[in-house]
């Protein structure tokens, strides 16, 4: 099965990078940009799980190695339909 993962500054985390990008936006003359947020995606292949199992071997791996807990959130999205 095939599985993304989108790793993302919690809200409340400042993101410098981001915030580099939207004035670089506003500089370009792309108008009307609020803000930018910067993340990471993850494209991850695993064989023979089933979905559950395998949301929850990926939310392991994002606890424990492909996300910071203490400033980052993720989302999985996973799955045979997935086209990672």
């Amino acid at each position: 099965m095939k599985a993304t993962v989108l790793v993302r500054l919690k809200g409340e985390v400042l993101d410098p990078q981001g915030d580099a990008v939207r004035r670089a936006l506003v500089r370009l003359g792309f108008e009307g940009v609020k803000g930018v947020r910067i993340g990471k995606l993850i494209e991850i292949e695993l064989d023979g799980e089933s979905s559950e199992e395998l949301r929850n071997r990926l939310s392991k791996m994002a606890d424990e190695i492909l996300a910071n807990p203490v400033i980052e959130d993720f989302e999985i999205q996973a799955g045979p339909g997935i086209k990672a």
